[in-house]
């Protein structure tokens, strides 16, 4: 039996007062790859935050790794996100310490205290991303495209039951996009569930996976013979 690490049903998507996105019905199993796409301002925003507790799920049922949404409170979401790995399309790195360090401050915030143990895990999730020669390094000092594998490489930290990418590729060229992808890849193909929101459909032509679409309020998979067509 596939193990299902996200599931909606009914689920209405808010953002205060505004509905989003309404009879939202998925489901993502372990070690899926997941597009999210859609045009801006349907919604693919509302959705992630709504995922990792930033916004509540006011309507419907909601499940993301062993945790009920509709039921989730202030002082559990610290422990959802724990379970989950966050990639940003903006990097948000410190700007002000160097990938080791950034990488130690994420592994105390999230209770580890053992240093050779955090000294293993950072060596661990840099390689991962081919970022283990740079961990001296300070942001401003990489490219974008290593700014963005550092910030892959701290999701992985806490071996997150599943990764969330909104739009992980936007700021970046379409090389560096490609190879950013390359990463998600590899790391999908060892075990990790991925939901990633893109623009770039591009990318999908040249690494076709499962897709969900925003549009009109709703959130649907689309077909993969249709998918080139409708996109």
């Amino acid at each position: 039996m596939p193990e299902t690490i996200l599931e909606l049903s009914d689920a209405s998507i808010f953002q205060r007062e505004t509905l989003i996105l309404s009879q939202v019905n998925i489901e993502i199993q372990k070690g899926e790859f997941v597009y999210l796409i859609g045009k801006t301002g349907t919604g693919k925003s509302s959705f992630m935050k709504t995922l990792y507790g930033d916004l509540p799920l006011q309507s419907g049922y909601g499940q993301i790794v062993g945790i009920e949404l509709q039921n989730l409170k202030e002082k559990q979401i610290p422990f959802l996100r724990r379970k989950l790995g966050v990639v940003f399309q903006d990097f948000k790195l410190l700007n002000d310490r160097n990938v080791k360090e950034n990488l130690i401050f994420v592994l105390k915030a999230t209770g580890w205290k053992d240093k050779s143990k955090m000294a293993q895990k950072i060596d661990e999730v840099l390689d991962k991303v081919g970022m283990k020669t740079k961990s001296f390094k300070f942001p401003y000092q990489l490219s974008g495209g290593e700014q963005q594998r550092v910030a892959i490489a701290r999701a992985l930290l806490n071996d997150p039951e599943l990764i969330l990418a909104d739009e992980p590729t936007g700021n970046l060229d379409p090389q560096t996009s490609v190879e950013v992808m390359q990463v998600l890849q590899d790391i999908n193909a060892q075990g990790n569930t991925i939901l990633m929101a893109t623009h770039d459909y591009a990318l999908l032509l040249k690494y076709p996976s499962k897709t969900l679409k925003c549009d009109g309020q709703r959130l649907f998979e689309v077909v993969q013979k249709q998918q080139q067509a409708k996109l």
